[in-house]
């Protein structure tokens, strides 16, 4: 993967934060909660980048 294909949660309009302690990131394009990262699961997973990654709009 190359810088420009790295996605950065923090910087996504799907991604928030659980109340979950065991699951504290979640992404709302793709509807689950994990420990580390959406994006970091999503790229173990299927070997791409997340295709649902959108930057947040600055207020």
């Amino acid at each position: 993967m190359t810088k420009n294909d790295r996605r950065n949660c923090f910087k996504c309009e799907f991604f928030y934060v659980t109340w979950d302690s065991k699951h504290p990131n979640g992404c709302k394009a793709m509807g689950f909660k994990t420990r580390s990262l959406p994006c970091v699961i999503v790229f173990r997973s299927s070997g791409k980048p997340c295709e649902y990654y959108k930057e947040k709009s600055s207020r």
